[in-house]
């Protein structure tokens, strides 16, 4: 039997690889011509816009249930507030 390291996620006309840790995709940054600074570069800005280190911030220690809704609840707020913000052209 063949270990398998990649799953196929399977989209519409379309078959893709996709490396996973626990059901999730993971971050995958190639680096061309030796240039590893650019790529360094380039995993930092998927990271950030993948919330991980946000989110290892949060696991970093036990936070109760209701604390956890409370947070929640002001991400939304503060979220909310950004994308009317955002539509007025502030």
């Amino acid at each position: 039997m063949v270990g398998r390291s990649m799953s196929i996620r399977r989209n519409p006309g379309k078959s893709v690889p996709v490396n996973r840790v626990a059901g999730n995709p993971m971050i995958v940054v190639k680096v061309h011509n030796n240039d590893v600074d650019f790529a360094l570069r380039i995993l930092k800005k998927q990271v950030q816009k993948s919330g991980l280190l946000r989110e290892l911030r949060h696991k970093r220690y036990y936070e109760k249930p209701s604390e956890r809704q409370r947070r929640q609840k002001r991400e939304g707020i503060k979220n909310t507030r950004k994308r009317e913000r955002a539509l007025l052209g502030f």
